[in-house]
C-alpha cells in the first residue's frame, strides 16, 4: 500500500476557530518542518451554502463519507494534512440534530485508523453567526461534551487548544511537536527542529487530571498560563 502522510484531524464545536486554526498550521508547517502541507475545508459547509439549506438526516451519511475521501486524497499528495473536522464532527451533528448515534461507530472507526493527532478546540472564542450550519452559542457546550464523551469512550487521545489569535496557533504547534516526538519522528531529516527549540526555551510544565476531559478543570489551567 502507497505510503500516506499524516493527518492532524481539529474537532471541536461551532464558532471554535477550527477553519482559522486549520489555514494557519497549514501555512505555519512548511517553514517549520520542510513537510509539503494542506488543509482540507469542512465540507458541511460547502454542501450548505450549495444546497441553500442544511442536510437532512438521510444525506448526513454522505457528507461524512465525502469529507473522508477528501481527507485522504489530500494525504496521498501531502507529508501533513489538516483536517478541519472529520467525519466525527458529521456523526457528533447527527447525533445533536436528529438524536441518532448511527454514524458515530464508522466515524470513529475512521478517526482511530487515519489520525495522527486529534486537536480539539476550546469554548474560549466568542460565538459568530456564520453561515447556516451555526444554530447558536447554547449549542456548543452539547456538541464539545459529545465529542469529549466518544474520544475518551473510545480511547482516543486528544489535546484541547485554547487561547486568543497566535497563542492558539502557537499552543497547537506545541501540541504537535510533542505528540510527533512521542510518535518517533526520524530525527534524521530534521522534522520539527525548529518546534524543538521552541519549547526548550520554554519552561517545562506538566498537568495531570483524572478527569482531564472535564472542560471546567481546563480552564483552570489556561487561566493560570
Amino acid at each position: 500500500m502507497a505510503e500516506t502522510g499524516r493527518i492532524v484531524a481539529i474537532v471541536g464545536a461551532e464558532s471554535t476557530g477550527k477553519s482559522t486554526l486549520a489555514r494557519a498550521l497549514a501555512e505555519a508547517l512548511p517553514a517549520l518542518t520542510g513537510w509539503r502541507c494542506t488543509w482540507v475545508p469542512e465540507v458541511l459547509r460547502e454542501w450548505c451554502e450549495t444546497a441553500g439549506r442544511t442536510p437532512r438526516e438521510d444525506e448526513q451519511a454522505e457528507i461524512a463519507a465525502e469529507q473522508a475521501r477528501r481527507i485522504e486524497a489530500a494525504a496521498r499528495t501531502h507529508a501533513l494534512v489538516l483536517a478541519d473536522t472529520t467525519p466525527l464532527m458529521t456523526a457528533v451533528y447527527h447525533h445533536q440534530v436528529f438524536g441518532s448515534s448511527a454514524l458515530d461507530t464508522q466515524a470513529l472507526a475512521w478517526q482511530q485508523r487515519h489520525c495522527d493527532i486529534t486537536l480539539l478546540t476550546a469554548l474560549d472564542l466568542p460565538w459568530q453567526a456564520d453561515g447556516l450550519q451555526r444554530d447558536g452559542p447554547h449549542v456548543r457546550q452539547p456538541v464539545d461534551s459529545r465529542l469529549r464523551q466518544l474520544l475518551v469512550g473510545h480511547g482516543l487521545p486528544f489535546t484541547v487548544v485554547a487561547g486568543q489569535g497566535p497563542r492558539r496557533t502557537d499552543a497547537a504547534l506545541d501540541a504537535l511537536g510533542m505528540l510527533w516526538r512521542r510518535q518517533a519522528v526520524p530525527r534524521a531529516v530534521g522534522l520539527f527542529s525548529r518546534l524543538d527549540e521552541r519549547e526548550a526555551r520554554q519552561p517545562a510544565w506538566q498537568w495531570t487530571c483524572s478527569d482531564c476531559d472535564q472542560p471546567d478543570c481546563e480552564h483552570l489551567a489556561f487561566q493560570r498560563r
